[in-house]
């Protein structure tokens, strides 16, 4: 799985260069209206209390803007920050900081949304040996980014992408003929190292999936009591992942079941984004 942090630059530069051009086009009209020398001093607060995260993304937003805007932050991603805080502040031209608020704004809004959900989930399972993963279920385009604010708020990170590791689902197991058949090709033709993961619906499936040498298994929508006797059933042979109606309410009781992993899509799928605002000091 690659390096979320190594890979971090690469990731801000493309997104915010994406952006910008989708923002500012050729140009910010209202802006203009501002003299070109005007410098201004801003700062940026939060409404309410939460996980910061994406301080890399507003950063490269400016400096794609103007390098000469400067930033002093009073927190890192991965604080914990209270409503009404104060976050940074900024001093620069204007009119860079004007053009550029809102695309800055919406990636710390958006990235710290899910790296507090994400932290709710963590705390919420903490003293059980269950960790929260994200999924494949990320906004088109910034999925580098959702997983480095999971992995800020606490989580894990699932497979990147269908490059990076293999999960067999019903589907798989139709179009090869069946689990064994599934399992088997992949054994046989993906590298040692690639995450090699099964899901099953029953647990006649997964004591198959037991039986084909499956190490990591995911459980798809199992209720908590074929959960407790799935655990049983797999003992140490492979590890067993939750998956499906895990909700805030429910995922203290999934992994009290014995279960290592419980994946969570709606922590970067159904974002709530974290009430940010920048404003103008005199």
């Amino acid at each position: 799985m690659p390096d979320l942090h190594h890979a971090l630059e690469e990731t801000v530069t493309r997104d915010v260069t994406r952006a910008l051009a989708e923002d500012v086009g050729s140009g910010d009209l209202t802006a203009r209206l501002i003299p070109e020398d005007k410098t201004a001093h801003a700062r940026l607060m939060t409404r309410e209390s939460g996980v910061l995260c994406g301080v890399e993304w507003f950063r490269r937003t400016f400096e794609e803007l103007d390098p000469d805007v400067e930033i002093f932050w009073h927190h890192k991603d991965g604080d914990d920050v209270v409503a009404g805080s104060s976050l940074c502040e900024l001093e620069g031209k204007a009119r860079a900081i004007l053009t550029g608020e809102r695309t800055a704004l919406n990636f710390v809004q958006l990235l710290s949304g899910v790296a507090t959900r994400t932290r709710l989930f963590v705390r919420a399972v903490q003293g059980t040996r269950a960790r929260i993963l994200d999924t494949r279920k990320t906004l088109p385009g910034l999925r580098m980014a959702e997983k480095y604010a999971v992995v800020t708020g606490g989580g894990k990170n699932h497979r990147i992408g269908l490059y990076d590791g293999i999960l067999i689902k019903e589907n798989h197991i139709v179009a090869a003929g069946g689990l064994r058949q599934a399992v088997k090709a992949a054994q046989h033709g993906a590298d040692p190292d690639t995450m090699l993961q099964v899901e099953v619906e029953t647990l006649e499936q997964l004591r198959e999936a037991l039986d084909a040498g499956a190490k990591l298994i995911l459980l798809d929508n199992f209720d908590l009591a074929r959960m407790r006797e799935a655990v049983n059933i797999a003992g140490e042979r492979a590890e067993l992942e939750a998956s499906g109606g895990v909700t805030l309410e429910t995922v203290r009781a999934f992994a009290e079941t014995g279960v290592q992993r419980i994946s969570v899509g709606s922590i970067t799928k159904d974002v709530k984004a974290l009430d940010l605002s920048m404003r103008f000091m005199h």
